[in-house]
This record gives C-alpha cells, sequence and structure tokens, in this order.
C-alpha cells in the first residue's frame, strides 16, 4: 500500500486534527483495533475518485452483461427504426 500510515482506532477520537494533517501526507491511514486493521480513513477527494472508480466499474460489467444477452442465439434484436415507431405509437394511443 502506498504512502500507508498505521494509528489505532482510539486516536480518531483523541488525535483527530493530527490524522487529518497525515492524510495530507500519505493516500490514506489504516485504522486498527487491538492491532488488526479494521477500516481506512482517506480524504474526501481521494473518496470521490474512488466513487467514481466504482460507478465506471459497475457501469462497464453492467454493459458487458448487456453484450453477452444480446449476442445470445435466442434473442431477437428489433432495429432502432422499429423500436422509436413502437414509441411513438404508444405516446399517440395515450394522447401525447
Amino acid at each position: 500500500m502506498l504512502n500507508a500510515h498505521v494509528r489505532p482506532s482510539r486516536d480518531l477520537r483523541n488525535h483527530y486534527a493530527d490524522m487529518v494533517k497525515t492524510l495530507n501526507q500519505h493516500n490514506h491511514i489504516i485504522i486498527t483495533n487491538n492491532g488488526v486493521g479494521e477500516s481506512v480513513l482517506i480524504g474526501i477527494k481521494d473518496y470521490a475518485k474512488y466513487e467514481e472508480f466504482l460507478h465506471r466499474r459497475f457501469i462497464y460489467e453492467e454493459l458487458q452483461k448487456s453484450k453477452e444477452k444480446a449476442n445470445a442465439p435466442d434473442v431477437n434484436m428489433l432495429s432502432a427504426e422499429t423500436v422509436f415507431s413502437n414509441i411513438e405509437k404508444r405516446l399517440e394511443a395515450q394522447g401525447l
């Protein structure tokens, strides 16, 4: 782990300000409880990057699943023209 810093959980209560300063010098802080790693403290900017990464990975995985389903031999794909035509017909039927 790059630039990891390890601190006991009690430091969250007793030395939080110091820990925030440490976050500026390290990528993250590993929080331990009774000497065992329990959680990780990261800065808000790194958290936002992590959330964006997870979101992109989720979208990629869902697109891969859709691609596999679309390529299945028993799937009958409609053309874009047919899809939009069906949508227009339904909207007209609803008076929209």
